[in-house]
């Protein structure tokens, strides 16, 4: 990390911070309202989760990141920006989303461009898997949607087969929601990848 970013975490952490505990959080509580709540996985360094959550002060956003430098980064940006709508977990994702987070408690889950993990070897480390999925959809409100991007089409046919093979979730066929566009999605499309964008819809 950064000097300013190991800063962020002795100053910002107690505003922005949720420490990692196998129980669930009372989200209401931490965000002092109940209102639209949309979960990120794996944030990176936070600009366009950011610039999300500026763009929709009305709603709150919790962010997971297992990386301490991308949190760091994040909660500067965000306290920049004077946001109140915004915390954030330094934890790994599968276990913050099966242990921590309470069941319906979500209306929007992203995850933009996860670790392709592209060697085959490694496929059985990518987060999107049938249990991911189960787990997922459980924390979701009724309505509430699951947007997920890659710019890897091995990757994108993994989540459409997994997707394919499970009842909780029905692909939506509209227009995706709005979102800003992520520092590996611009890497992923200077380098001439194309990307692959679906929305999924809790029953």
């Amino acid at each position: 990390m950064t000097e300013g970013q190991k800063r962020a975490f002795d100053s910002l952490w107690q505003q922005y911070g949720v420490n990692f505990e196998a129980s669930p959080l009372d989200l209401s509580s931490i965000f002092s309202r109940d209102v639209y709540r949309t979960l990120e996985i794996g944030f990176g360094a936070g600009t366009s989760f950011v610039e999300t959550a500026k763009k929709y002060l009305n709603h709150d956003f919790l962010g997971i990141e297992v990386h301490e430098p991308g949190v760091g980064r994040c909660m500067l940006e965000a306290s920049q920006q004077d946001l109140s709508n915004i915390k954030l977990i330094c934890h790994d994702a599968v276990e913050v989303l099966r242990d921590q987070l309470p069941a319906d408690s979500f209306d929007c889950i992203n995850l933009f461009f996860p670790d392709p993990w592209h060697k085959k070897r490694h496929h059985k480390r990518r987060i999107v898997q049938a249990e991911f999925v189960t787990t997922l959809s459980s924390k979701l409100r009724s309505g509430g949607i699951f947007h997920v991007a890659t710019d890897w089409p091995n990757y994108a046919e993994h989540i459409q087969n997994v997707f394919n093979q499970q009842q909780q979730l029905r692909e939506h066929t509209g227009e995706n929601p709005w979102r800003p566009a992520t520092r590996f999605e611009n890497r992923g499309v200077k380098l001439g990848h194309n990307i692959w964008e679906k929305v999924f819809v809790k029953q």
